[in-house]
């Protein structure tokens, strides 16, 4: 059973896809969430799978600010550059 009552609906919409017509890099990240909120974790992974990583990376940022890991800023980089690299190639699979 869904945490999100039938009947509401909070999604922004996609501006991209709304004016040009195909979808961003990011459509499906809402979604995703719901469906993770809901425990549906591989379904949520099918729909965008950087969700989980881009969590993970705004967690360890917002552990750095208050800890000052000694290599957090290249933890950080990495997790970044393999969030842009997750996302770049679940989107060209998806337009493809």
């Amino acid at each position: 059973m869904s945490m999100f009552r039938v009947g509401y609906n909070f999604d922004i919409p996609c501006l991209y896809k709304k004016y040009l017509g195909v979808e961003c890099p990011f459509c499906g990240s809402q979604r995703a969430l719901k469906l993770l909120i809901d425990g549906k974790i591989g379904e949520s992974i099918a729909m965008f799978p950087a969700l989980i990583p881009l969590i993970l990376m705004f967690v360890f940022l917002a552990l750095h600010l208050f800890f000052k890991f000694r290599y957090g800023s290249r933890i950080l980089v990495s997790l970044f550059v393999l969030n842009v690299v997750i996302i770049a190639v679940s989107y060209l699979i998806k337009i493809f």
